[in-house]
């Protein structure tokens, strides 16, 4: 696990999309606290930091406020339209020895064999549902796809875990698989017996001079 992603908080007063727009032409981005049965309260964070920790694909983070640190999860992010700029951040308090659900992407590793022998490699699961203490996410789950075959697959519940990481999803769903290529699976398919065509329209004295 990473050292936590820091984010500096100021607390803002201001309420509305007019008070949202100002922020944000300074360089700030609204968001709220909330969580643990304390107080929600709206502040602004850096739009730069914010910006850093999305393209680190952060989840867990340090509020920097007052002095102090508190640990929080980032529960939404709002973008606007184009999906280019950020309008607004949820974030859930979270304590040190607290158990949290949250995705965490899938990293495969390796080379699959049955690439080089024609097979097409697939993934379903992207990312995967887990429950782990909030100060011990791991930053990816890796998969080692060195042995995969055609006709192989790896299952959640093949998946190395690091202590005291629990998977949530489907222990049968499948993460990865290596498939026959779809033309290959066309063309070993049985052909299809074609009936001579019926001709329309013949009269019966056709059908007797044919016959002749």
């Amino acid at each position: 696990m990473a050292d936590a992603e820091v984010l500096t908080v100021e607390k803002r007063d201001g309420r509305g999309s007019r008070s949202a727009g100002k922020l944000r032409k300074a360089g700030r981005i609204p968001a709220v606290i909330y969580g643990h049965k304390e107080q929600t309260i709206s502040v602004s964070l850096s739009g730069d930091e914010v910006q850093a920790i999305l393209r680190h694909k952060a989840q867990i983070v340090d509020l920097k406020m007052d002095g102090g640190v508190q640990k929080a999860q980032i529960r939404e992010v709002q973008w606007d339209h184009l999906g280019k700029d950020v309008l607004h951040v949820d974030l859930k308090r979270v304590a040190l020895d607290e158990r949290i659900e949250i995705h965490v992407p899938i990293e495969l590793r390796g080379i699959a064999p049955g690439v080089a022998a024609g097979g097409v490699l697939d993934q379903p699961l992207h990312s995967l549902h887990v429950e782990c203490l909030a100060v011990a996410v791991p930053e990816s789950i890796r998969v080692n796809i060195a042995a995969l075959q055609i006709g192989t697959a790896i299952h959640v519940r093949d998946l190395q875990l690091p202590a005291d990481v629990k998977a949530l999803d489907d222990a049968d769903a499948v993460v990865v698989h290596l498939t026959v290529p779809q033309s290959e699976t066309e063309a070993g398919a049985a052909p299809i017996d074609q009936a001579e065509p019926e001709i329309i329209g013949r009269k019966a004295g056709d059908e007797e001079a044919a016959a002749e």
